[in-house]
């Protein structure tokens, strides 16, 4: 049996999760779901990163310990990926002592590798980022990711020597580690200046692991985050790691791609494991035109929208509206449409007119297959190849409309007899096989309408055109119009 290993980024705890959070987390549970699809053994990761000095602050801006606060907000993720019917197969927290532990074992193999010194850090710190820039880097003074003021300090700290791994890294790169291409070119540009050796200690951060070389500093918070990738298999012993190393896709958003694409993989290389065969970075969310920002109020929480509209409502939304790769804009408005169109004219009212003749069927329904060509199978299967869920959904909605025509070319309401019959027999097996392509995106939505055709449990190897003899019942409609 094929396996398939992917993961999420583990999420900050400094606040509960929001629409690019959702984003990342649907887009995983759609491969993991695809890849399950095909009969293959799925491990799907995904978790919260629970250390470093922005919790400490956080935490005491609202008067709780850090523990109380991860606690809180890691349960909130949880709480969230079951409301958007997320199918990890195991959630993480980096407070986890067996993620400790592993942590330490790491960092002792590189130390014997001879990767890591003792060294000083001078220069700027952005506590927001949790990582030290030089003063090159600087715009305007402050932070080049975030915009925010940065901290000057000298400090110890124990160094990783990320510059020994440079050409290793650029040469991985250039073999096609990071999609989609853009992404891996501004890295590479990147690369073209020094690569600094690591700074992976803290001397002024408590809440964090005990670095196990020196227990007055704590483990750089990014240096302890994406070990998880190990620990949540049970490195280096356990049959999960065994079984599921390397990482088939680490799904990131665009703007953590230097750590998953450079930092990563030298961390890696030190250790002498296998490395990650992808590095999956997709875009960015704005909400009616504008970033998201909680002084301006427009922060979407996914559980509202999803209590609203249904879970797979939002989730058919994020991944039909833009590319995977670009930025996109969401708004209410544009979900109303995508659900009055696409779901409610197109998917909800092929089903409930063909079940509402079908059901008048006792048994068996035969015909013999016309529309077979209605969805372009190989092509799905590749844009899933190419991690393009963007097109693979296009195709799929193409292929319901190909369903409507026939319905109403062929209009089955004015048959009688053997030829209704078979005007609903490829009817509803059209309807049953995209069905199962329509599985890793909208579960829920594929559950009911195989609820309503009387099958369960299909597979993407079930997807072609054989006798129909289940029951039917139209039941409630999948979509009901938004007003």
């Amino acid at each position: 049996m094929e396996k398939f290993y992917i993961t999420t980024p583990i999420y900050y705890v400094n606040d509960k999760p929001h629409i690019g959070h959702a984003y990342t987390t649907i887009i995983a549970d759609v491969f993991a779901r695809w890849h399950r699809l095909n009969n293959e053994k799925v491990f799907f990761l995904t978790g919260t990163d629970e250390h470093g000095g922005k919790i400490e602050k956080a935490a005491n801006e609202k008067n709780k310990t850090p523990k109380e606060l991860v606690d809180e907000t890691s349960q909130k993720y949880k709480t969230t990926w079951e409301k958007l019917n997320i199918s990890y197969d195991k959630f993480i927290r980096t407070t986890d002592k067996s993620h400790e532990e592993t942590v330490k074992r790491f960092i002792k193999k590189v130390f014997e590798k001879g990767d890591i010194y003792k060294g000083e850090y001078e220069g700027f710190y952005c506590l927001p980022d949790e990582r030290y820039i030089t003063e090159s880097e600087l715009v305007g003074g402050k932070c080049p990711d975030c915009g925010r003021d940065v901290q000057k300090i000298k400090e110890e700290a124990y160094f990783f020597k990320l510059s020994k791994y440079k050409d290793q890294i650029i040469n991985l790169i250039n073999k096609g580690l990071i999609l989609p291409e853009k992404n891996a070119n501004e890295i590479l540009n990147r690369l073209k200046g020094e690569l600094k050796d690591l700074d992976i200690s803290r001397k002024s951060v408590s809440w964090g692991i005990k670095f196990p070389l020196d227990e007055s500093h704590s483990v750089y918070v990014w240096f302890d985050a994406l070990l998880n990738y190990l620990s949540a298999l049970n490195w280096p012993d356990g049959s999960e790691f065994k079984e599921f190393w390397p990482a088939d896709i680490h799904l990131v958003g665009k703007e953590i791609v230097w750590f998953h694409s450079v930092i990563w993989p030298a961390m890696l290389m030190s250790a002498d494991l296998p490395l990650p065969k992808n590095i999956l970075a997709h875009g960015w969310w704005t909400v009616d035109g504008k970033k998201m920002s909680k002084s301006i109020g427009n922060v979407v929480d996914p559980i509202e929208i999803a209590d609203k509209y249904s879970a797979d409502a939002f989730r058919y939304f994020l991944l039909r509206e833009k590319p995977t790769w670009e930025d996109g804009d969401f708004s209410e408005a544009a979900l109303k449409e995508r659900i009055n169109g696409e779901l409610m004219s197109n998917l909800s009212n092929l089903v409930a007119r063909v079940l509402t003749l079908a059901e008048k069927f006792e048994g068996k329904i035969e015909g013999k297959p016309e529309i077979e060509d209605f969805i372009r199978k190989e092509e799905i299967i590749e844009n899933f190849e190419k991690k393009d869920l963007y097109s693979a959904l296009n195709l799929i909605f193409e292929g319901i409309r190909k369903i409507n025509k026939y319905v109403n070319d062929k209009e089955p309401w004015k048959l009688e007899g053997k030829n209704l019959a078979n005007v609903l027999y490829n009817s509803l097996e059209a309807i049953r096989i995209a069905t199962i392509f329509l599985k890793p995106f909208m579960p829920s939505t594929a559950e009911k309408i195989e609820k309503k055709l009387g099958v369960n449990g299909q597979l993407l190897s079930d997807a072609f055109f054989r006798e129909f003899s289940t029951k039917v019942e139209r039941g409630e409609n999948l979509f009901n119009k938004i007003n």
